[in-house]
């Protein structure tokens, strides 16, 4: 089977996102002749970075304004998660379900100790107890593999670059500047927060792919996986999520893109065309297809 290399190509992504924010740094460090500020907005992101992981849970469950549900309430998707997560030697999370039609499922939380899985009334609907269970494979790899603390640095450094590229804005025209070309700097200014947010996306992709594979691993059933992502493209469609902030902002944890008819380039998840062809391309090497 073909590796993909994800690991690698999340930590040269972070290395990118880093060296924007260097960039910028040196910029403005040239254009003031202090440092100070670089050093008060790495403080800021740090916090905000902490708050966000450590409340990640809490902050996701209520933007989808999710419910928790007991074993006699959702025996089906119970029986499953304490069924992988058993198998996978973890706690088992908490389960909640969020009231809409649209189709989706996503997990979150520090760690597995302080996890939450949660599935759409739609996509409780839509898919059979096998696809069910290649979806929470899915998930339950997302808080394995601490794609949550992922995700949270990556969101607090792209807003960071945001944050000081509009600083950077702002003291473009100064006359406190010093050796700085004032068109390089509002050059960087504008691109940086837009290069961020694409490798910000980038990031969230691979992760998607690491946990389609890990999850089709866990549950030994990559078709499974396969059938419910075709159901959810085409169901993602059919009752999209309105695009509001509080949506807007939980929707990279999601198992697909909730929103209709996604730009590619802009889309925090990969295409699904792409990511059913790879784990069809598992069940090959599995000898099940």
């Amino acid at each position: 089977m073909h590796r993909h290399h994800n690991g690698l190509k999340t930590a040269l992504l972070f290395a990118a996102l880093f060296g924007i924010l260097l960039a910028i740094g040196g910029l403005i460090a040239a254009g003031t002749g202090s440092s100070t500020w670089i050093w008060i907005f790495a403080l800021i992101g740090l916090a905000t970075t902490a708050y966000s992981y450590w409340n990640s849970d809490k902050i996701a469950i209520r933007s989808m304004r999710a419910y928790p549900v007991t074993e006699q309430e959702q025996p089906e998707m119970f029986r499953i998660v304490q069924e992988l997560s058993a198998q996978a030697g973890q706690p088992m999370p908490r389960l909640y379900v969020a009231p809409t039609p649209s189709p989706n499922a996503f997990a979150t939380g520090r760690n597995p100790q302080h996890s939450a899985v949660c599935c759409t009334e739609g996509i409780l609907r839509m898919l059979n107890a096998r696809e069910l269970r290649g979806v929470l494979g899915h998930e339950l790899m997302h808080v394995y593999n601490r794609d949550i603390l992922t995700s949270s640095v990556a969101t607090a450094v792209a807003g960071l670059i945001t944050s000081v590229a509009q600083f950077l804005m702002f003291f473009g025209g100064g006359r406190g500047q010093r050796n700085v070309n004032p068109l390089a700097m509002i050059a960087l200014a504008l691109l940086a927060p837009l290069a961020a947010s694409l490798v910000q996306m980038a990031i969230s992709r691979t992760r998607e792919y690491d946990a389609d594979e890990d999850g089709a691993q866990l549950t030994g059933d990559p078709l499974a996986l396969a059938s419910a992502l075709y159901k959810l493209e085409h169901g993602v469609q059919a009752a999209p999520l309105p695009q509001e902030q509080r949506l807007v902002n939980a929707s990279h944890l999601m198992i697909a893109n909730p929103f209709r008819n996604p730009k590619a380039m802009f889309s925090t998840h990969p295409p699904m065309a792409d990511r059913i062809q790879r784990l069809e391309g598992m069940a090959r090497a599995l000898g099940q297809h």
